[in-house]
């Protein structure tokens, strides 16, 4: 007899004196080492290629008590020879048959820890592939369980996730595609692996108005939670062309679903999570659930108003200010993150809602929300820390968007804001001149108490100044400084000083002396050291051997990459052209000033 065919016979007789030997037994007297024997021969019989003979035994009826008591312990090696096969290979089929066969014979309670324990030891590429594997048989499992079956269904939900979340999200429609690690597929799976206990929960609420058993319910909207954070808070959501179904807007549709169905979705919408939360000893653990909810929350906000899910159960009665103040705490969670999946996310849904509303219909009263605060500085940090292109421009048209909506108090009290937090020259001169088109309606359209007379005094002490007068970086500061010349050259023309709708004929001594003087003094000291550098710069050149030289050079407080002799020249002459043209328009400003004020006192004579 060959060798092998011997060993065939080892490996099935073992499994079959031991199957013999506890068919006679009674169920309590099953020991530990019936276990172990059996467990071994089982594991041999599948390693050596013996599925199918192993699969006769487990559905021979006389072996129903064995394989109910002791067939968890073959989820491991089973699992381990499934990934060893073929897909096409008839082995993996017995397997499979095997698996499928275990789910319904086992103790549920003994096959739950056996599956549950495989999907917590799984990592790296298989962690899909393995939970895809055991969700039918832990799902069958789940339904056969009597006790405890909300916190088993929630321990399975929970492990899944966990599993899940260190898998890098395809972002890309050709990681889509790919889906190289499963996970689309996997997603959308554990979505289907949850309906019967959805099911489960809205059979009971049909059943009873006063549906007390909230500890499944509980677990569902944990689950749907985690799903909000991951994968969708970072997934692509938009439509992409050449995927007809995207995995992704598939699963965030099934999320929305449920939560629809167990009546939870527009309670977290408007009032966040009315269940239990979890009393944490721990602080720390207490932020991170926080955290976690808020990211959850922010995510579910945007589904539903940026990318329309669950539209059809939205109430149409809520005002779109409603709707904004609302979504302002989740805007600053989202506008707080680098990534760039996020923070589109979070940019995209600031816009919807201020889309939705009028302009001058957002009142100035919000501003006294902290959210209404905060938020445009996030943006104003995106607009000039972010290294996206896109993202800056797209937060800079937000940012107006905004403008627009506010009533005429609330752009005032706004820009008083921003000019004095967003310690970034661009931005600053970006308000000016938001300021400067505020000041042309309220002379030429309609009388507006804020953007003329004493309140636009107030707001012009904190326009027309230099931060440290003539010591001031002027190159740094010049678009601030560009805007707020272009301002004061507006309203000397504008606005007679026999009419003094802006006030600012009275409070032209205060500019003069905060503002032009000084600035009339740090442009000659600025040009002064410049004119100085480009000479040194020249000369060193003459002495050089080579016009290749590299050295280094300060602007702006700022040391630059180094450079040639003839590139820093060139820096130089741009800096002294920037003082040039604020020197310009500096000239034309003070001429207007003298011209129209000798106008006055030659007609007062």
């Amino acid at each position: 007899m060959p060798e092998e065919h011997s060993q065939t016979i080892m490996a099935v007789d073992e499994l079959l004196a031991i199957i013999q030997r506890c068919q006679i037994l009674e169920e309590a007297d099953f020991k530990g080492e019936d276990f172990n024997l059996f467990q071994v021969a089982g594991q041999k019989c599948l390693e050596d290629g013996y599925a199918a003979q192993l699969l006769e035994v487990i559905q021979n009826e006389k072996n129903k008590v064995i394989i109910k008591n002791m067939g968890w312990n073959l989820i491991s090696p089973l699992v381990r020879c499934i990934f060893m096969y073929k897909q096409e290979d008839d082995k993996r089929e017995h397997c499979l048959r095997i698996l499928d066969q275990l789910a319904q014979l086992c103790n549920p309670k003994e096959l739950f820890l056996g599956l549950l324990e495989q999907i917590e030891q799984t990592s790296g590429e298989q962690v899909c592939q393995t939970v895809m594997l055991l969700l039918q048989p832990l799902q069958t499992v789940l339904l056969k369980l009597q006790n405890k079956k909300a916190y088993s269904v929630g321990l399975s939900l929970a492990m899944i996730m966990n599993q899940l979340t260190p898998l890098p999200v395809p972002y890309t429609k050709q990681q889509i595609q790919e889906d190289r690690l499963g996970l689309c597929q996997c997603c959308n799976a554990v979505v289907d692996f949850a309906k019967p206990f959805v099911n489960e929960v809205v059979k009971n609420m049909e059943k009873s108005s006063e549906y007390n058993d909230m500890e499944l319910k509980e677990e569902l909207i944990k689950f749907c939670m985690k799903s909000l954070k991951y994968p969708l808070l970072t997934a692509q959501l938009e439509q992409l062309e050449g995927i007809e179904e995207h995995p992704f807007r598939h699963f965030a549709a099934e999320i929305i679903d449920i939560l629809w169905n167990i009546g939870e979705l527009i309670p977290l919408v408007f009032v966040h999570h009315k269940g239990k939360s979890p009393h944490w000893e721990n602080q720390e653990f207490a932020d991170i659930e926080r955290k976690n909810s808020a990211d959850s929350l922010a995510c579910l906000s945007y589904l539903m108003f940026v990318q329309h899910f669950g539209v059809e159960c939205f109430p149409v009665v809520f005002s779109p200010s409603y709707l904004l103040l609302c979504n302002m705490t989740h805007i600053e969670v989202l506008l707080k993150r680098k990534e760039e999946s996020v923070l589109s996310k979070g940019l995209d849904l600031f816009e919807s809602c201020l889309l939705r509303m009028e302009d001058n219909s957002l009142l100035h009263h919000y501003l006294e929300l902290r959210d209404f605060i905060n938020v445009p500085q996030d943006l104003v940090k995106i607009m000039t820390l972010c290294p996206m292109e896109h993202m800056r421009k797209k937060s800079l048209n937000i940012l107006q968007l905004l403008i627009d909506k506010f009533d005429t108090e609330g752009k005032y009290t706004l820009f008083r804001c921003l000019l004095k937090t967003s310690n970034h020259a661009g931005v600053e001169g970006y308000i000016i001149k938001n300021i400067k088109d505020q000041i042309h309606l309220a002379l030429t359209e309609y009388d507006n108490i804020w953007f003329t007379g004493h309140h636009l005094i107030s707001l012009l002490d904190l326009v027309l100044s230099l931060p440290e007068g003539a010591e001031t970086d002027l190159l740094q500061n010049s678009d601030r400084i560009m805007a707020s010349l272009n301002l004061l050259r507006y309203l000397v023309i504008k606005d007679c000083e026999s009419d003094n709708q802006t006030g600012v004929w009275t409070t032209l001594g205060k500019i003069e002396q905060n503002f032009l003087k000084p600035l009339r003094v740090g442009l000659n000291m600025s040009k002064a050291h410049y004119e100085a550098e480009i000479k040194n710069k020249k000369e060193n050149r003459k002495e050089a051997q080579s016009s290749n030289a590299v050295c280094s050079l300060t602007v702006s407080g700022e040391k630059m990459p180094a450079m040639t002799t003839g590139m820093q020249l060139q820096v130089l002459h741009s800096a002294l052209f920037t003082f040039d043209l604020i020197e310009s328009v500096l000239a034309r400003v003070e001429e207007l000033i003298e011209v129209k004020t000798k106008a006055v006192m030659d007609e007062n004579s």
